[in-house]
């Protein structure tokens, strides 16, 4: 899969009215619009990370969860 993000880029996250520095990667596709293969991707800081998730999970819609290359882990 080929980088979503323009290389120098500062990505924020992607909750409503949030400017925080994104730190995960939220990989979903909605499987009535979207081949199974197909990711979008939502970028979610520290503190949004759950509720983005838990918003996209309650819909069927998480696939996978990243780290930003370059971000913290979970263990950090």
């Amino acid at each position: 899969m080929s980088d979503p993000f323009p290389a120098g880029a500062a990505l924020t996250c992607s909750a409503r009215g949030c400017r925080a520095p994104a730190r995960w990667e939220l990989r979903w596709n909605n499987p009535r619009l979207h081949d199974p293969d197909r990711r979008k991707v939502w970028l979610a800081c520290a503190d949004h990370r759950a509720s983005l998730g838990d918003f996209l999970d309650a819909r069927g819609f998480l696939r996978e969860v990243d780290p930003v290359t370059g971000s913290p882990t979970l263990d950090s």
